[in-house]
């Protein structure tokens, strides 16, 4: 199981979030890391759910969850999902270290 770590800018992410929305983003990242191997990454990545961003100076991912992007990066060696920003998909790449 991986641990979830959120940014601190994620908080200010989920102000700009109804709390309908906010509930359900918050359970499926944690059934996300709970659920998370190479195997359902895979699965996501072929259902399009997962995508590696590229033009990024780091290794990130965008998780697609209805109309919002989680933008993470996985540190395998310590097995932690880092949360970097959620937002609608219109901003999510807004500010992405390129």
């Amino acid at each position: 199981m991986y641990q979830l770590v959120f940014e601190k800018r994620v908080k200010k992410d989920f102000k700009n979030i109804n709390k309908s929305d906010i509930l359900f983003i918050k359970n499926t990242i944690i059934d996300f890391a709970d659920s998370f191997n190479s195997e359902f990454e895979q699965h996501l990545v072929q259902k399009g759910k997962i995508k590696k961003l590229k033009g990024t100076s780091q290794e990130l991912y965008r998780l697609k969850l209805r109309s919002y992007r989680v933008i993470y990066q996985k540190k395998e060696d310590r097995l932690i999902i880092l949360v970097l920003s959620i937002s609608s998909r219109e901003n999510a790449y807004k500010g992405l270290n390129r």
